[in-house]
């Protein structure tokens, strides 16, 4: 079993979200989490996705999640700096009010 696998879910999800401008944990088959991932593409920025659904240890990263955000809703779930910004409503208020692009230059994840 590799470092990544045995850490704490929390921890895991914490490292995972710091090690990209923009990291979103979804499930394959899920059509929000999809929509959420086309909108960053269709902005040229090129996000980190870890499926919940194909990762061995999934389920556990889904309860943390879970926690963290105090809610059964889960995903998607975006990160943006290392920072969690919550799922598609949260995602899309900040896009709709014009703080999400400044969120993406400030993490490095667009520049123009």
């Amino acid at each position: 079993m590799t470092p990544t696998m045995m850490c704490d879910p929390l921890e895991r999800i914490e490292r995972l979200a710091s090690e990209n401008a923009v990291v979103i944990f979804s499930i394959s088959t899920c059509c929000m989490c999809h929509a959420i991932k086309r909108l960053f593409c269709g902005m040229g920025v090129n996000p980190a996705v870890h499926e919940l659904d194909e990762d061995p240890r999934g389920k556990e990263l889904e309860r943390a999640l879970m926690r963290l955000l105090g809610t059964s809703n889960v995903v998607p779930v975006v990160f943006i700096g290392g920072k969690l910004i919550g799922t598609m409503d949260r995602v899309m208020a900040c896009h709709i009010n014009g703080s999400l692009v400044p969120l993406l230059k400030q993490a490095g994840a667009l520049w123009l």
